[in-house]
């Protein structure tokens, strides 16, 4: 049986929707820094909204869609083609997020700082969406269509707290009301829900503290038979084939393994292609799935099926062929179009050769 395959979260937009995402909405001749207020572009785009531009969306979203299936990817994502960044699009349907008055931080490792969303009240859950994203995206393929939701490290890292005063009670709160989005999706028929937490590889001592409990916060009592993902990569460059920027400890992930192999999630994203692991990793993983990232996300370098056969072919020499999973070391926003497709072509050659 060969190899499954899957995406991670977003993809390249089609040219035609409304939308730019966190990555491409840099100002004109500064390619190489992130926007220092990323939220503003959403907040723009919602005062011109119109019914042309949701429908924009939906074809947008189907289209990528339909173009990974069409590729051989066995769970396509919705491409998050509906998001102006992975975090900040879920926040909105929170309680509790101040979007005007934002606060200046430092992100991840330092490399910027923008102007980000700050908790000023009680965080609940307001209202329900990823059930028509959902809805949307599955309607392309006959294919498990996977939606992804940002997890509360991850968030409580890329906005500001000036409530709760504790990362802890921010995290607790912030599971409480993601559950809420996620049970509700889930009851809809959703196959597949990723939690996005790159930050538990950043900070392994605050995942092992707080943030596995905050995760399984989130996948409370869900329906029977759901798939469930946690993603934790090491980071995004500013740009394309940027080598020297700062990633995660690469300890991280063995630090983390154990924990996330006892965690109550089905299946585990860890990247490998920018930075190899020592393959050994795998075997700390008794039961759960790994989803192993075999094509880099911000090379314009494309892997040859070999390499990439290659790979799995090491990796299957520490984990049974069932619990593995090919896909990109994460989302695919940051390549052109028709080089992820070339990416993800030779990824689902290289998996069907193995296994």
């Amino acid at each position: 049986m060969p190899i499954r395959t899957t995406t991670i979260g977003s993809y390249p937009k089609p040219d035609y929707v409304p939308l730019q995402d966190w990555y491409h909405a840099k100002p004109e001749g500064d390619r190489g820094v992130h926007p220092t207020d990323p939220t503003r572009l959403y907040a723009e785009f919602e005062k011109a909204r119109t019914e042309r531009d949701d429908e924009l969306l939906d074809r947008g979203t189907q289209e990528v869609v339909r173009e990974q299936a069409e590729l051989g990817i066995d769970v396509p994502t919705d491409g998050e083609v509906r998001r102006d960044h992975y975090v900040y699009y879920h926040l909105r349907a929170l309680s509790g997020f101040d979007f005007e008055r934002t606060t200046e931080r430092a992100m991840r490792a330092g490399g910027w700082t923008a102007a980000v969303p700050t908790v000023r009240g009680p965080i609940e859950h307001r209202r329900h969406f990823l059930r028509h994203d959902w809805r949307t995206a599955q309607a392309a393929t006959d294919r498990p269509v996977k939606i992804t939701v940002p997890g509360p490290m991850t968030i409580a890292g890329s906005t500001a707290d000036d409530h709760y005063g504790d990362e802890r009670a921010l995290g607790a709160a912030l599971g409480d009301a993601l559950n809420q989005e996620i049970r509700d999706l889930a009851e809809a028929g959703c196959p597949w829900i990723q939690v996005d937490e790159p930050l538990f590889a950043r900070h392994p001592d605050k995942a092992l503290e707080f943030g596995m409990d905050n995760l399984a916060r989130c996948l409370h009592r869900l329906p029977e038979g759901t798939n469930t993902a946690v993603h934790v990569c090491c980071g995004y460059p500013a740009e394309l084939d940027q080598q020297d920027y700062p990633k995660a400890d690469p300890g991280a992930y063995l630090e983390l393994a154990e924990a996330l192999d006892d965690a109550p999630v089905g299946a585990v994203s860890l990247e490998d292609a920018h930075r190899p692991n020592d393959l050994r990793l795998l075997e700390r993983y008794r039961r759960t799935t790994v989803i192993l990232g075999l094509v880099e996300v911000a090379s314009t370098r494309l892997e040859p099926v070999d390499a990439i056969r290659g790979r799995l072919s090491q990796a299957l020499e520490h984990i049974d062929p069932h619990r593995l999973m090919a896909a990109p070391d994460c989302g695919l926003v940051m390549l052109p179009r028709a080089l992820a497709v070339d990416k993800l072509r030779n990824l689902v050659a290289a998996a069907r050769q193995v296994g």
